[in-house]
């Protein structure tokens, strides 16, 4: 029963959309009222939330004839869990996939029916209409599985772990499909004439959303893998991780370039605009595809050849599209010794890294037809390559402020506390701790930043949401220098009695023990932990999850400011006297999550900004009106 609603969602999508697309083209070619084509969009999106909806029912109700449940649901798995199956395997989320871009199909559909939105309204049509021809004919979720199962091995034990489960993966979609607004306005601007001029004043709210939740979701993601994974690390320059960071670049790019004008910024605009949603369907090829080997990967499916198909079909449009935009009108270009100049620069380093990251990504691709073998690059390729200019680019967020006045002097006046403090930092931490270059360099960019960022306070609250972003991805970066440069691991096989010590941090096994709670099969090794004269207990465990037949790690976490002290049980000897435990000590992990906040927070108050401008220039005469660009971290 569920599963034939379901079918008849998806069904009723697969029409909806397609004449949604229609209807939208009618209105851009022929200027057709907007009414019955908003109607056919709202229909995609009910369609999608129906069908979202019928799976979670599914779910719930441990309706094993329905094939993803039978694959990925279980009565032994919590309420929680089992509602967050419906995005832990690819047809289920290819669900949520389409709730979130029928979502973004709606609320562009409210604005004026003009050219721009009717065109822009077409292209996120189509891509509704092959995502949801995607989900009905190669990844339907709602087949019907004979004989039915009893029961289903639920999703996996990794996905059973942490509350990040829920939250993570649909700020990625947001973020993700946020990034199909601006590509859709920039493929729209060419073709609706003199309503497309300013079609960028359009895409900067919604490049917004999607680098909110691009920051939070990614930030997540890092702490999920450091809470989850046992290893100890928290990115690691996965595939599918750096399929992630790729839109994060290009849209923190984009909305650098679009704080004004000058000669080659329209141009900058549309290329980045497009980048986004591009690098948005690569990383959903290489997640979906099985081509890249990755534990946030999902396995070998059908889906491959036809998103790499629909890839290269969006490349092309955007190569066509953008190769019609008429030239924008003149303007002076901006002197080398300027805010502008700087800004610009530093989106040109943003694209670089994410070149230097997909290149990283795509060398197994590319490697095998020529080798015939997959030769992946390792974390030293992107320590070497793209770290280096992330901290240029850091540097120049500290410069960049200081550059609005004209006079070269007096840049540099305001240029020389934050560098007497960076080389305070450098001088300082070089001296006591000798972290090596990379990390030292670092401190001192976050010092420049931070020490920069105080004084735009003093410009009142417009400036509020730039300080907040840079401030937020200058926390980041000490949390990664100091966690990287300060980190301490040791591992060894333990009797119990013995004594395992990383710097001040010592862990004594006291004993190991078996248990099966909730049937599963658990061990788990509890050890006294010592530091700075304070005791306390700590339990990682390995548990064994028998319908999955795998094993996963469960570490035990003592987190606090200054540092964390990360307990990972490796195995255990058959008798239980001994348990192999590695010990690692991450000083200031923390600053990654409280900056990653801090980021977000400063993207949400551009965002804020921005809403109030657009009211301010709907009330003001529209003779009266000027050019505003939003408040956004530049």
């Amino acid at each position: 029963m569920l599963g034939d609603l379901g079918g008849a969602a998806l069904a009723a999508g697969l029409l909806a959309a397609p004449l949604a697309t229609l209807l939208w083209l009618r209105v851009a070619l022929l200027g057709a009222p907007a009414r019955p084509a908003r109607l056919a969009s709202l229909g995609a999106l009910l369609a999608a939330a129906s069908a979202c909806a019928t799976l979670e029912a599914a779910l719930l109700r441990h309706d094993f004839s329905v094939r993803f449940v039978a694959e990925n649901g279980g009565r032994h798995v919590p309420g929680y869990y089992t509602i967050t199956s419906l995005w832990s395997a690819m047809d289920g989320s290819l669900l949520l996939w389409l709730l979130v871009l029928g979502g973004y199909g709606v609320a562009l559909a409210r604005g004026r029916p003009d050219r721009l939105r009717a065109y822009a309204m077409v292209v996120v049509g189509v891509a509704t209409t092959f995502f949801f021809a995607l989900s009905t004919f190669a990844a339907n979720p709602f087949r019907a599985v004979h004989p039915v199962p009893l029961d289903g091995p639920g999703p996996n034990p990794l996905l059973q772990q942490h509350p990040a489960m829920g939250v993570h993966p649909p700020l990625l979609y947001v973020g993700y499909l946020g990034t199909v607004v601006p590509f859709a306005l920039a493929l729209a601007a060419p073709l609706a004439g003199a309503h497309g001029r300013n079609w960028i004043r359009q895409a900067r709210p919604w490049a917004l959303v999607a680098w909110c939740s691009l920051t939070a979701g990614v930030v997540l993601g890092a702490w999920w893998s450091y809470a989850v994974l046992g290893w100890g690390g928290y990115w690691a320059w996965d595939p599918v991780e750096n399929a992630s960071l790729l839109p994060w670049l290009t849209t923190t790019a984009l909305l650098h370039t679009s704080l004004g004008g000058g000669r080659g910024r329209e141009r900058w605009n549309s290329v980045l605009a497009c980048a986004g949603f591009l690098l948005v369907l690569l990383g959903t090829f290489l997640t979906r595809s099985g081509a890249v080997a990755s534990v946030h990967a999902f396995t070998d499916s059908p889906l491959g050849p036809l998103l790499l198909g629909f890839v290269v079909l969006a490349v092309l449009a955007a190569t066509v599209l953008a190769g019609r935009r008429q030239p924008a009108p003149a303007r002076r270009a901006a002197p080398p010794w300027s805010r502008g100049a700087a800004v610009l620069v530093n989106a040109v380093l943003l694209v670089t890294i994410a070149a230097v990251v997909l290149i990283g990504t795509v060398q197994p691709l590319l490697s095998e037809p020529l080798t015939g073998s997959r030769a992946s690059v390792g974390a030293g390729y992107y320590q070497r390559t793209a770290v280096p200019l992330a901290v240029v680019v850091l540097l120049l967020a500290g410069v960049a402020p200081a550059l609005q006045v004209r006079n070269p002097a007096e840049a540099l006046r305001r240029l020389a506390l934050p560098g007497a403090a960076a080389l305070a930092t450098v001088a300082a931490v070089g001296l006591l701790s000798r972290p090596g270059p990379a990390a030292l360099t670092a401190f001192g960019a976050a010092a420049f930043v931070l020490t920069g960022l105080l004084a735009q306070l003093a410009a009142g609250p417009r400036r509020w949401a730039a300080v907040l972003a840079h401030a937020g991805l200058a926390l980041v970066a000490v949390g990664v220098a100091a966690s990287s440069a300060y980190g301490r691991a040791d591992e060894r096989t333990l009797r119990v009695g013995e004594t395992l010590t990383v710097g001040d941090v010592s862990a004594r096994l006291v004993t190991v023990q078996r248990g099966t709670p909730g049937g599963r099969m658990t061990v788990r090794a509890r050890l006294v932990v010592s530091s700075g004269g304070a005791t306390r207990t700590a339990a990682p465990a390995l548990r064994y999850d028998p319908a999955r037949d795998t094993a996963v790690t469960v570490p035990a976490i003592d987190g606090g400011p200054r540092r964390d002290v990360y307990l990972t049980l490796i195995a255990v000897a058959g008798d239980g006297g001994d348990a192999t435990v590695r010990l690692a000590v991450n000083p200031l992990v923390g600053l990654i999550w409280a900056g990653g906040a801090v980021a977000t927070a400063g993207g949400l108050l551009a965002l804020g900004d921005a809403a109030r401008s657009r009211r301010r220039r709907r009330a003001e005469p529209a003779g009266r009106r000027a050019p505003v660009a939003a408040g956004v971290p530049a």
